[in-house]
């Protein structure tokens, strides 16, 4: 499948990027840009560094006005962002129940509740500067939710956490998609699980390469001369049984009964 859709499916969408083009300087870093994000589905951002996925976000977010273009937001549309990165002075006495209260304060009973759904209700009063990296992405999911979003926007959530840690960010991503019918749209480096957990890829490197199903677009000759032709070998869809759970640590634990979460033995 190719860059584009038909006008007519705009509104269905949660939020319609069309013809987007953005530079900084003479540097053209988007060019005609086109994304489309439905609420139930997750779409996954990929592509090689300095290709403009970030910037494609901020566009997407309001934070960045297009030189040219247009995007489209469902009315009354509530977005929750999880950041690329998150910089904590590690002399600033700050715990995760504080951090969820900013940039205003919210009941505790609505931040037990969103770290329990993100399986990190033991986070509750614990400092920042002690969580290991699986903890963190889900206190920022966890603050994402508190704002009920019908899109949730994932820049590199997986950064800084292991393998095992990434299996479970997956299953859980996959899990609160599911649970609140809303779009996600995500940034990943990580191809190989990306070819996994994600409803459609978009292959992005300044312009849109190619789009679709993950197994179309790992056999796109766009993609194939993005990422060479061992990329199709690596990226054969990897599946991961699903009768069990893992833990923050990404550690197979038993199930649990809904609501409740289990403080890991270990952390990643």
């Amino acid at each position: 499948m190719t860059a584009g859709a038909p006008a007519e499916e705009d509104a269905e969408a949660l939020i319609a990027a069309r013809g987007i083009d953005v530079a900084f300087g003479r540097s053209k870093v988007l060019a005609r840009v086109d994304l489309t994000v439905r609420r139930g589905e997750i779409v996954t951002l990929i592509g090689p560094n300095g290709s403009g996925k970030t910037t494609l976000v901020r566009v997407v977010l309001g934070l960045l006005k297009p030189q040219a273009g247009e995007i489209r937001r469902r009315p009354g549309l509530s977005i929750g962002y999880v950041p690329q990165r998150l910089s904590i002075d590690p002399a600033l006495p700050l715990t995760v129940r504080r951090f969820l209260c900013l940039p205003r304060p919210q009941p505790d009973a609505a931040l037990r509740q969103a770290l329990e759904e993100v399986g990190a209700g033991y986070l509750f009063e614990q400092p920042i500067q002690g969580l290991s990296g699986g903890e963190l992405q889900r206190m920022l999911l966890a603050r994402a939710l508190l704002r009920d979003p019908d899109l949730l926007v994932l820049d590199e959530p997986l950064q800084g956490v292991d393998f095992n840690g990434q299996l479970a960010l997956f299953e859980l991503i996959g899990a609160v998609r599911q649970r609140r019918d809303c779009g996600v749209l995500m940034v990943s480096h990580d191809l190989h699980l990306v070819m996994a957990g994600t409803d459609r890829v978009v292959c992005l490197n300044h312009h849109v390469c190619c789009t679709g199903a993950p197994e179309a677009v790992s056999r796109h000759p766009e993609y194939l001369a993005l990422f060479g032709p061992r990329a199709a070998e690596g990226l054969a869809v990897y599946t991961h049984a699903h009768d069990h759970q893992h833990d923050i640590s990404g550690a197979v634990v038993e199930e649990q009964e809904h609501g409740q979460s289990a403080r890991p033995k270990e952390r990643a």
